[in-house]
């Protein structure tokens, strides 16, 4: 995961996690496997440390995710020396040897609960290859990032709730609000708008900003908005296409500012620039951005499905995804009701505060060293 050149919340998981909960405790010695043919993993503080050793690998995963699927082999904890619990920070397949404890990290089950969001080689390396719901069992413990997650694993894989603890997923300490100084700065340098709605994450079905385009064009007719935009950020994912139509056929596509990846270093400037930002995914396991948004006090819409509502708690405005006119009529509401803006705004940064990436890695390890 962390070879990966763009990073999605997984990957944002495995690289913060470990950061914080690696020097946590020096009496506690990791191992950490890691298998790359082309890449090389990225230099990190965290391998240096003395309690830490890295096991660096260069065997295609392919070839080891075959060999594991087809013959339970090779023992991960042997390639490493053995150890006395193994922890995966996602359902990756990873035969182990009898006695080794396993605790296992799950984010959401969106590939069975909402496959047509995947292609299919995605859903064959879900379900047939990585094999989840066996993972899952195998497991002496299970870390859900979410009260939704810990529910869909009992009623999809029929888990015993009582193996699953939640663990919320953090945000970074530096996502803060910059000054009007340096937001002038980046806005002018990027050729940004005065006033703009924002989408930050990846680009596919599953995120439904498709959605939020049709709600941007209501809300345009209006003239009161006429010198609103939207910009929408993030890499391309699969089906991404089908959007980019959507944007063309849009009378007001001129409006419109599809900025691609953005870097780690920029996010905090487009969330604090952006008039509101809004994430009317269908399903997450987590969520990050609405979190993330109101830690640089940007107000925030989001989905009242799965795990957004119980991220941003009673400091976002929830809406239904599938309702075009409620997105519209809610992001007029925060742009113009200065009263509702200021109790999201003010609401959110202290809700965002309560998450941070220090105490996610204290509970996980918690965990990790009881199970």
């Amino acid at each position: 995961m962390l070879a990966s050149n763009q990073k999605s919340g997984i990957e944002e998981y495995v690289e913060n996690l470990l950061a914080h909960m690696l020097p946590a405790n020096p009496q506690i010695r990791f191992k950490l496997f890691y298998s790359s043919f082309r890449k090389p993993l990225p230099q990190y503080d965290w391998v240096k440390l003395k309690n830490v050793t890295l096991y660096n690998y260069k065997i295609p995963n392919n070839i080891l995710f075959i060999a594991g699927r087809l013959f339970g082999w090779p023992k991960i904890d042997r390639m490493i020396d053995g150890v006395d619990i193994f922890f995966s920070p996602h359902f990756f397949l990873a035969p182990l040897s009898k006695n080794c404890r396993r605790v296992t990290t799950i984010h959401d089950l969106s590939f069975d609960i909402f496959p047509e969001y995947f292609s299919f080689r995605q859903k064959l390396w879900h379900k047939f290859e990585m094999t989840p719901a066996k993972q899952a069992r195998l497991s002496d413990k299970i870390i859900a990032v979410s009260e939704s997650t810990k529910e869909d694993l009992s009623r999809y894989y029929d888990i015993d709730p009582a193996k699953v603890e939640i663990v919320y997923s953090g945000i970074s300490t530096d996502l803060t609000r910059p000054t009007t100084d340096e937001l002038d700065n980046f806005r002018r340098k990027n050729n940004l708008p005065e006033q703009f709605m924002l989408f930050l994450g990846k680009l596919e079905p599953r995120k439904n900003v498709s959605a939020l385009v049709r709600a941007f064009d209501i809300l345009k007719k209006d003239s009161a908005y006429d010198n609103m935009h939207l910009i929408i950020a993030g890499s391309k994912g699969w089906l991404c296409d089908e959007l980019n139509e959507v944007i063309r056929l849009s009378p007001f596509a001129s409006d419109i500012i599809v900025v691609g990846h953005v870097k780690d270093a920029d996010r905090k400037y487009y969330y604090s620039l952006a008039s509101v930002f809004v994430y009317p995914s269908f399903f997450e396991g987590f969520g990050f951005p609405p979190l993330e948004a109101m830690a640089c006090s940007t107000p925030v819409i989001t989905s009242n499905r799965s795990s957004l509502g119980e991220v941003v708690g009673n400091f976002g405005i929830c809406i239904n995804p599938d309702n075009i006119a409620e997105i519209s009529h809610w992001t007029g509401e925060l742009i113009d009701n200065k009263e509702l803006r200021i109790r999201m705004v003010e609401g959110g940064l202290r809700h965002s505060r309560t998450f941070y990436w220090s105490t996610t890695a204290r509970k996980t390890l918690d965990i990790i060293i009881n199970a």
